[in-house]
């Protein structure tokens, strides 16, 4: 057990004023979203990067000098991510009945996501580091940013990718699930977490309990399968 006189020591060494921006960028996105009734459009998530990107910009704050503060929230992701196994225990009869076409759309799912985004840096002619950081970019943050390096892309760039395509999937993916007539909530939980990996689970998850829990699923599994196969295809066919 670790020393709580420790984890201050951590917390203590680093000025704890971007922590503390972090957490009220946070709370002043989710009283925002609940202003707008949350809707879709007005996420959570986006509107605390907005604000909170605003006040590095105006205060003159340098990224990195931000990140040495708040890296404790960046911590925090790995026992989030580890947490979402608890809804998909509970839901685990759904989960058992249908493990096998679940595994298959996550497969296809995380892949016609890499082949759109490497096809779409191609038809514009961009730069093969650019290419190569748009391959994972419906992967978990981590996880992308890992093939990222490993595959010659920019990590900072997938970053930035991932987080734009979580944001959105979150933001129009109801939507477009309504206007498929997708009703059942296995099947929209599978896409949220295949397109939009931990901002889409987190979407999912407070709609619906099954959603939520195959949210996560989707998540857990695009982000193996994508960091076992996309280096192998890449080299196959790029490399």
């Amino acid at each position: 057990m670790v020393d709580l006189t420790e984890i201050w020591v951590y917390l203590a060494r680093d000025p704890l004023a971007a922590l503390t921006a972090t957490l009220l960028a946070w709370l002043a996105g989710l009283r925002l979203a609940a202003l707008c009734r949350w809707h879709p459009v007005a996420n959570p998530v986006l509107l605390a990067v907005i604000l909170l990107a605003g006040l590095l910009l105006a205060a003159g704050v340098d990224y990195r000098a931000y990140f040495q503060g708040a890296q404790f929230v960046h911590f925090l992701l790995g026992p989030a991510t580890v947490a979402l196994a608890v809804p998909l225990y509970r839901q685990w009869h759904h989960v058992r009945s249908s493990a096998l076409a679940a595994l298959l759309a996550i497969a296809c799912g995380g892949l016609a996501a890499a082949f759109s985004g490497v096809a779409f840096a191609l038809l514009l002619r961009a730069a093969p580091e650019v290419t190569a950081s748009l391959a994972p970019r419906s992967v978990t943050m981590p996880v992308a940013m890992g093939i990222a390096e490993q595959i010659g892309g920019l990590p900072g760039l997938t970053a930035a990718v991932v987080l734009g395509s979580g944001v959105t999937g979150a933001t129009l993916g109801p939507a477009m699930l309504n206007l498929a007539r997708v009703r059942d909530w296995r099947a929209r939980g599978l896409a949220m977490g295949t397109a939009a990996h931990g901002i889409g689970t987190a979407r999912a998850i407070s709609v619906n309990a099954t959603a939520g829990a195959f949210s996560g699923m989707a998540m857990g599994l695009n982000a193996l399968i994508s960091a076992l196969l996309l280096p192998l295809l890449w080299r196959f066919f790029l490399g």
